[in-house]
């Protein structure tokens, strides 16, 4: 399990990136559908990432407490499926129903989206304001699969009480850690093929 920090590039304030893709029974999802009033959290995650699967329970309830303050969550697994069969939508439809997760869980087939949001890693978590401005790219807390910190959300939390304050993005965001998106061959982007040849 080679642990894999995001690498950010999307500045903060940028406007989200636009999301048209289909969930895991092909209903199709825009940017417009998945937000809510007072901002959107999208999160890069797959279904066999052992970084995922340590945070998913506390990602149920962190999205209803998010719902409950009018603030959208979507999730999206970019893992090239043909290599990664784990990461099929029969298995992200299994993997959420085990989780509980009642947000869109989409599928990024072509990897357009992972590129527009220069996404790094499962899981990678992005906040938008309410104006679909960059709040926030970091990691959810200090918690790993492998060290004893407990999973709190500390955070993603504090950066959402900033937002929802009207205050300004949060000065230290710590990147994310996680597995590297599964790339499909000769899809890479330029920011994950420089970081591999150093």
């Amino acid at each position: 399990m080679a642990e894999v920090p995001s690498t950010r590039i999307l500045p903060l304030g940028s406007p989200a990136p636009e999301i048209e893709l289909p969930d895991a029974q092909g209903r199709l999802h825009t940017l417009d559908d998945v937000r809510g009033p007072r901002g959107l959290l999208v999160m890069f995650v797959c279904n066999h990432c052992p970084f995922v699967v340590h945070l998913a329970p506390a990602l149920t309830a962190f999205a209803r407490e998010l719902d409950a303050q009018d603030i959208g969550v979507v999730a999206v697994n970019s893992n090239d499926i043909e290599k990664y069969p784990a990461d099929a939508p029969d298995k992200m439809i299994e993997f959420a129903a085990a989780h509980g997760w009642s947000f869109p869980y989409l599928l990024d087939a072509d990897q357009s989206v992972a590129h527009a949001y220069a996404a790094a890693c499962t899981p990678d978590f992005y906040l938008f304001d309410g104006a679909l401005k960059l709040a926030y790219c970091g990691q959810f807390d200090s918690s790993r699969p492998r060290n004893d910190q407990p999973i709190t959300g500390a955070d993603l939390r504090a950066a959402v009480a900033a937002m929802l304050a009207g205050e300004p993005p949060l000065s230290r965001q710590l990147p994310s850690s996680g597995c590297n998106i599964k790339w499909r061959p000769g899809n890479e982007p330029e920011h994950f093929t420089k970081r591999a040849a150093t």
